[in-house]
């Protein structure tokens, strides 16, 4: 993720700031620009950005709820931005304790679509795009179980992704982190897992690179349900780590797919982060250098897959030592073999294709 700067002060701010802590300007997101940027105000609802004068703007009419500070342009047609043209169903808005979960939603699909654009791929709504498009269900009350399959409420099917929004509760979401035994869960990771789903069928399926996909992550015309309950009945089988990049993704082969495109999301935007941030590690002892990294490339534009890697593992390592330092998780508990680190530079290869289709 980006760093921003004010355009009328110049203090540091935060793809989700709505004001400058400093001048106090209103701030709003630009997708097409990918900046954020201090407005001043017009008449009738309309705004103008600093970073991008020439056209009045207004707000995504989300921001009335405090779900979104992406604008759209004052004369076009939609009223809401390119994030939330994605939401088929949102929870009820009448029940207090949903409008938090809902923007805790919000937030975390913000995000996941800020990536998707960096990175060029196609994303098109349902209601422009009913056969190949994309759209978010976000239910509440259901009262389910917190995993994948055919009966589950949160997934992916036919381009609908579909979110219990309990997901959005943090005690809700560790009791079933604890209960499946996963190490690592979050709600970002859900959007970025989903979403994997939804790209298996726009790039991969009858397409060129289907045939390659099966001979990596295995056949996905074996029995998905059958599959899945294989997983939660028995665990994931002994030496997973040698082959996948989590346990879940030794369930079946589409599964294992989601877990590798949401983990190659992860890799990228958090060195964009550390780019932002200007971090390099260069550690003060030891004899030989296999941790140094200093990041002078745009991670969501790079093409060399090395170069991702080779800045990926040394600032896991750190930051892995600072978390253990302050008595906290591991901020990163995955260790990528080679079979693992050979799907993710699939995913690699299909994105940088994705994005030139």
């Amino acid at each position: 993720m980006k760093l921003f700067e004010c355009q009328n002060c110049g203090q540091l701010l935060y793809f989700d700031n709505r004001h400058c802590e400093r001048c106090d300007h209103r701030l709003g997101y630009l997708p097409e620009a990918t900046t954020l940027s201090a407005l001043t105000e017009e008449a009738g609802g309309r705004w103008r950005a600093l970073a991008a004068p020439e056209a009045p703007l207004r707000f995504c009419v989300n921001a009335d709820e405090d779900a979104c500070n992406w604008l759209v342009p004052a004369d076009g047609a939609e009223a809401f931005c390119a994030a939330c043209r994605l939401n088929r169903t949102i929870p009820n808005l009448g029940v207090p304790e949903n409008r938090l979960l809902w923007q805790r939603l919000e937030d975390a699909k913000h995000r996941l679509v800020y990536g998707l654009l960096r990175l060029g791929l196609p994303l098109e709504n349902k209601f422009d795009n009913p056969t190949g498009g994309l759209a978010f269900d976000f239910l509440a009350g259901s009262g389910a179980s917190f995993r994948e399959g055919p009966q589950a409420v949160t997934g992916h099917r036919q381009g609908v992704i579909t979110i219990d929004i309990a997901e959005a509760d943090p005690v809700a979401r560790e009791r079933h982190r604890s209960e499946m035994v996963e190490s690592y869960r979050t709600l970002l990771g859900h959007f970025r897992h989903e979403i994997g789903h939804h790209y298996w069928e726009r790039l991969v399926r009858n397409g060129v690179w289907h045939q390659a996909f099966r001979e990596l992550f295995g056949d996905e015309r074996e029995d998905y349900a059958a599959a899945l309950e294989g997983h939660y009945a028995e665990g994931p089988p002994a030496g997973w780590q040698n082959h996948f990049v989590s346990s879940y993704a030794s369930a079946h082969p589409w599964e294992d797919f989601a877990e590798t495109w949401a983990h190659y999301l992860h890799i990228v935007d958090t060195l964009e982060t550390a780019q932002a941030f200007g971090l390099r590690i260069a550690p003060a002892v030891g004899r030989f250098a296999p941790l140094r990294m200093e990041i002078g490339f745009d991670p969501y534009r790079q093409e060399d897959f090395d170069r991702l890697t080779t800045a990926w593992l040394p600032l896991t390592a750190a930051v892995n030592s600072l978390n253990q330092s302050m008595g906290q998780p591991e901020l990163y508990p995955f260790v990528l073999g080679p079979t693992a680190m050979g799907k993710l530079r699939f995913v690699h290869g299909l994105m940088r294709k994705g994005t030139s289709s």
